[in-house]
């Protein structure tokens, strides 16, 4: 039998939020609420569906390889020039791209050591060193990654707000962090829950990169704007980062369907206010009962919370699933006696608030 790189061995398959569909089976229910994949509950926008997906007649060819209806409205939409923006089939498959061209063995990269798993995975791939620094309280060490920086040093890792904490790193602790770290590292800002961030000294990547070649920011379609199943995401850096990564890029990785839903889903910004307003209110729905239960929990920006329960992670997701209703386990996160749920709207979080009381009673905890 062949044999597979020494890599892989070792490295467990990424286990998405369970599906809906497999737990109606498994659990012979027909209403299940999802709420772990911080997907959005809101759906997406109209836009998308009248006039986005509207042509069945291009189904038989490929697509427009650049993008270049999207990556201009894109462009038009942020502030900067299309010539610095790249499209991804979902912002894993630029992660995957930025490490194709920057890391190889012999070079590290840093990362926070509970953040989103795809970074270790594709630093995995090149063979290159991972070098994990500790949450300082949930949020990004920036201090501890700049002291860990070295000669070898080719990317770091910066997802703001963090998954699965929600937590974010302000405007002025990046600045200065950018301001010392050596011209040869990459610092990758993955924003994928940008939209829903409220608070005002989130700091202005787009803004940085005009005068930081270093910076790259990540964000996606799939979050707010609803497009999870389209696949679709962007990179903005400087045009030089973008032609090498280019280089690596599949031809059709993004598809034609998901170039359109995409465009026409940035046309309606008040859907994108409306869902952020309404995630800031669900937010406070959750939070407050959990502060009525004397229960901790991580301030959130993004879209997600990540509860401390007191209790074994995979536990309370084990109740709740058989009411229902599907959250994360945080012994999967790095988080052992917490869960991460996604914001719902009113009457879904209710309805998890209800059942996770019924767990807490069993437990005595209230």
């Amino acid at each position: 039998m062949v044999s597979p790189n020494e890599w892989i061995k070792d490295t467990a398959i990424y286990q998405p939020g369970k599906p809906l569909e497999e737990v109606k089976r498994e659990l012979g229910l027909t209403e299940v609420i999802k709420m772990a994949s911080n997907e959005n509950p809101w759906g997406c926008s109209k836009e998308v569906w009248s006039k986005g997906v509207s042509h069945p007649e291009d189904t038989p060819f490929y697509p427009e390889g650049a993008a270049p209806d999207l990556t201009e409205k894109i462009a038009e939409h942020i502030e900067t020039d299309p010539s610095r923006i790249l499209l991804g089939n979902g912002t894993d498959e630029i992660v995957k791209m930025l490490a194709q061209v920057y890391l190889k063995p012999g070079k590290n990269a840093i990362m926070a050591d509970f953040t989103f798993p795809r970074y270790e995975m594709v630093t995995k791939m090149t063979g290159a060193d991972i070098v994990k620094v500790p949450l300082s309280d949930g949020c990004h060490d920036l201090k501890e990654m700049e002291n860990r920086i070295n000669a070898d040093t080719q990317i770091v890792w910066i997802c703001n707000p963090n998954n699965p904490t929600g937590t974010i790193v302000d405007r002025v602790t990046i600045e200065s962090f950018l301001e010392r770290i050596p011209p040869h590292v990459l610092v990758v800002m993955d924003e994928a829950y940008q939209e829903y961030v409220t608070h005002p000294d989130y700091p202005d990547t787009i803004a940085l990169i005009d005068y930081n070649p270093q910076v790259i920011a990540l964000r996606t379609f799939s979050k707010i704007y609803g497009l999870a199943s389209f696949r679709i995401g962007y990179a903005v850096a400087h045009p030089s980062v973008i032609q090498m990564l280019n280089r690596v890029r599949d031809p059709f990785n993004t598809n034609r369907y998901a170039q359109s839903a995409a465009l026409h889903a940035l046309t309606d910004q008040t859907f994108v206010l409306y869902c952020r307003n309404q995630n800031r209110l669900g937010m406070k729905q959750i939070t407050s009962q959990l502060e009525k239960w004397d229960l901790s929990y991580y301030p959130s920006q993004a879209n997600f919370i990540l509860i401390h329960t007191g209790f074994a992670g995979d536990d309370v997701f084990n109740h709740l699933l058989r009411a229902g209703i599907i959250v994360r386990s945080g012994q999967v996160l790095g988080y052992p006696t917490s869960i991460r749920v996604t914001i719902g709207t009113k009457e879904q979080n209710e309805l998890f608030l209800q059942a996770f009381a019924a767990f807490l009673k069993e437990k005595g905890k209230i």
